[in-house]
């Protein structure tokens, strides 16, 4: 029964995820951190919902039961357990797998709107519109939502090559990274790209450096201006909690003195011009075993101190892998960086049109074809 005439109570509850999925995709955005206490309360909406939903359609005799059940497994039986493997293959973080559980009980079927118009002035009838408008003949919105957020991924990767193209930076790091001064990267989530013959290669991940940044209780800028003094591990005097390298979390590691993030459209980023660019290389500056390294420098940079010395293993960073983006970002001025996709953003926006329109790859498989 539609409440006031627009919706179940079901699907009412449904729209108050909503804000949790915003905040989520906000937060997402700024730090690529979100708690784990924000989907508590979710996914009891979203089960609440489910079970409204299964009390009306029990005891399942009929079509409209059966359909219910057929659905419903599929959100649960399939998403959940893909979410899971996604998130053990790497595919999807901690906050993307759980997103996508709250996802899969709170819209195992499709919810539908009656969203009035207009109401005519000698209030004779009012005019009407159902959401969504196209809904997918699987009839899962968690599916939708999840087959729209990849089309909304391959459509940031197409842009991130397309801009590339237009600004002359070619490279084969083109296709999945930005050309970013390395003044920046201490507002920058991502990793550090080397282009090794025509395969682009993950380096450091910033979060790694912001977490050795702040374990050393010193600057980018500080160690780009004495780079030496730094690579020598007797350097290294007391040291500070490293954080998670999240990007607003702790001490800021560029020589600021705000907690406030970048204001401008861009979120920080500032391309060299194209006439300046060259393909991030090797660096040609001092390496790990050189002879111009300091005296008795066994440990370059103290990575090994700071590896040992930190619970955890700095996303997967080794010491190796650390002494080569300390000598890149201390002998380039700009370089290539592969942020990454903060995928509950593609996810929100996917949700939001399965809500409103349905499901786009549908609409797009059928545009080619291929449906």
């Amino acid at each position: 029964m539609r409440v006031f005439g627009i919706a179940t109570a079901a699907d009412l509850l449904r729209l108050l995820l909503l804000p949790g999925f915003a905040w989520a995709a906000y937060r997402d955005i700024r730090t690529r951190r979100v708690s784990s206490s924000l989907w508590y309360p979710l996914l009891a909406i979203g089960a609440l919902a489910f079970a409204i939903d299964a009390a009306a359609a029990f005891p399942f005799d009929d079509y409209a039961g059966r359909l219910f059940l057929v659905r419903a497994g599929f959100s649960l039986l399939f998403l959940i357990p893909f979410s899971f493997l996604a998130y053990r293959m790497a595919a999807f973080g901690g906050a993307d797998m759980k997103a996508l559980v709250v996802l899969a009980v709170a819209f195992p079927t499709t919810p539908q709107y009656v969203v009035p118009l207009w109401i005519l002035p000698d209030v004779t009838w009012l005019h009407t519109v159902g959401f969504p408008a196209h809904p997918s003949a699987l009839g899962v919105a968690a599916m939708s939502a999840l087959t729209n957020a990849v089309l909304f991924g391959a459509g940031y990767i197409a842009l991130l090559f397309a801009s590339n193209v237009v600004a002359g930076r070619l490279s084969p790091a083109m296709f999945v990274g930005r050309w970013t001064a390395v003044d920046d990267l201490p507002e920058v989530h991502g990793q550090i790209i080397r282009v090794d013959g025509l395969r682009p290669v993950r380096g450091l991940d910033l979060d790694a450096l912001r977490m050795y940044l702040r374990w050393r209780g010193t600057t980018l800028a500080a160690v780009r201006a004495a780079p030496d003094a730094h690579r020598d591990p007797a350097s290294v005097g007391e040291t500070h909690p490293p954080t998670d390298g999240a990007v607003h979390d702790g001490p800021r590691t560029d020589g600021g003195t705000g907690d406030v993030g970048p204001t401008d459209d861009t979120g920080g980023f500032e391309f060299p011009d194209a006439a300046d660019d060259a393909v991030a290389t090797e660096p040609e500056s001092v390496t790990a075993g050189d002879a111009s390294e300091p005296a008795g420098a066994e440990d370059p940079w103290a990575a090994e101190r700071f590896l040992g010395d930190i619970e955890g293993s700095a996303y997967g960073t080794s010491p190796e892998r650390l002494r080569e983006g300390l000598e890149r970002v201390t002998s380039e001025d700009a370089l290539w960086v592969s942020p990454g996709l903060p995928f509950l953003v593609p996810l929100f926006g996917g949700l939001l049109l399965a809500l409103t329109y349905g499901d786009a790859l549908t609409v797009v498989l059928g545009a080619l074809g291929l449906v």
